[in-house]
């Protein structure tokens, strides 16, 4: 006798990287579901936690490679949650920060599935504060911004601009291959000496940390190699890092 199917989508948030930064509710969440989608920069190993016998489907976007459309994912979403049951939308730091997390949820709803959240830590806050910067700190930074680096249309978001004119922390996500770009908006606000942060595969082992200022952490990340993905952090917060003032006198230093 076949069991009766509910279909469910639950969005959950696998944190910046670090297996154990995913919350327990996640955790129970993966360990009742039928079918697991997943992106890029999930943590494989958290596919441990589903059941065994549970579909477990890579459709992450890298680099404008996608291994399936916005509008496929979906429809899978639905598809798999009228044929399985329990949908788990696997999504790395939180699924509303830059994760298309409320489009996937308004379109299961509009098939009547039910559907939950449970938040991720975002890689905004959780990778500067693993490596020890915060992104307000009393009488250097107030407020924070978090902006995506790139839009749709492969340009740079025009709130970069507004936020160079801030004395808020910034945090820019996806915007590394547009750094060039970005240092140049601040020096055009007068931040060339600003401090700033390149944070490559925050959370992980194989961790990259480069610092230095607006001026010249163009040089600091070419040196370093520093590649995507990494998360990129612009203000005075920067300087309560501990190797700050190392970084400032030797261009060819990385920390990881």
């Amino acid at each position: 006798m076949n069991r009766e199917i509910y279909p469910k989508l639950t969005l959950v948030g696998a944190g910046p990287g670090d297996v154990e930064l995913i919350t327990v509710k996640g955790l129970n969440a993966l360990k009742t579901a039928n079918v697991v989608l997943y992106d890029a920069l999930v943590n494989k190993e958290l596919l441990n936690f589903a059941p065994n016998d549970a579909l477990k489907i890579y459709v992450g976007k890298r680099n404008h490679h996608h291994a399936y459309t916005q509008e496929q994912i979906n429809t899978l979403i639905v598809d798999f949650a009228f044929t399985y049951g329990h949908v788990v939308r696997l999504k790395g730091g939180d699924s509303f920060v830059f994760g298309r997390g409320q489009e996937e949820i308004n379109y299961a709803k509009t098939f009547n599935i039910e559907t939950a959240v449970v938040p991720g830590i975002s890689s905004s806050i959780g990778v500067p504060a693993l490596s020890g910067i915060p992104v307000t700190h009393r009488g250097a930074s107030e407020s924070f911004w978090v902006i995506t680096g790139t839009t749709k249309e492969n340009k740079l978001s025009k709130d970069v601009l507004l936020a160079a004119k801030t004395n808020a922390t910034v945090v820019i996500l996806m915007g590394l291959a547009k750094l060039e770009e970005i240092t140049e908006v601040f020096k055009s606000a007068g931040k060339e000496n600003t401090a700033i942060a390149l944070i490559q595969n925050g959370s992980l082992s194989n961790q990259k940390i480069a610092l230095g200022t607006i001026e010249t952490i163009v040089e600091i990340a070419e040196q370093g190699s520093i590649k995507a993905p990494a998360i990129i952090i612009i203000g005075e917060v920067v300087k309560q890092h501990d190797d700050f003032p190392l970084a400032l006198t030797n261009l060819n230093y990385l920390f990881n």
